[in-house]
């Protein structure tokens, strides 16, 4: 179990102005933000990061819809973090998350998803490196956060 996570808002939670009330959930939870930024992917970077489901159907429109507006990207930290967050947004399908969970209350559906959320330590680690390099992560202490 390790003390951090990736997560990023969505573009269409974004545009409907969701990003200060999952913020807020995710800080309730526990969770303390280690790095955070918003940026916009280009089709080759959602590409890139969405590669694992290259052979899947819905690539392409999933990297469409990850690259047609900003994003937030955040590295959270708290102990556990992995399976806290992913208890935290709910199941991938709004429409069967848990009453409560971010996903439930902020995406449209599967396609349309509010936030991303790793679901492995080791991909916490492989997706927070896409994002931010070591010299932009900070931990509770204000240090640099070299995981």
């Amino acid at each position: 179990m390790g003390n951090f996570t990736f997560t990023m808002i969505k573009p269409r939670a974004v545009a409907k102005g969701y990003t200060g009330a999952i913020l807020d959930q995710i800080i309730k939870d526990g969770f303390r933000i280690a790095a955070m930024k918003m940026v916009l992917l280009s089709k080759s970077e959602a590409e890139a990061f969405y590669a694992v489901h290259k052979e899947r159907p819905f690539y392409g429109e999933l990297v469409d819809f990850m690259s047609s507006g900003p994003v937030v990207a955040a590295i959270l930290e708290k102990v556990n973090a992995v399976e806290d967050y992913r208890r935290l947004i709910g199941s991938t399908n709004p429409a069967q998350a848990a009453e409560g969970t971010i996903r439930r209350q902020f995406a449209e559906s599967v396609q349309a998803n509010a936030v991303h959320g790793s679901d492995s330590d080791e991909n916490a680690a492989i997706e927070s490196t896409f994002f931010f390099p070591f010299k932009e992560r900070y931990s509770v202490d204000g240090d640099l956060f070299m995981q």
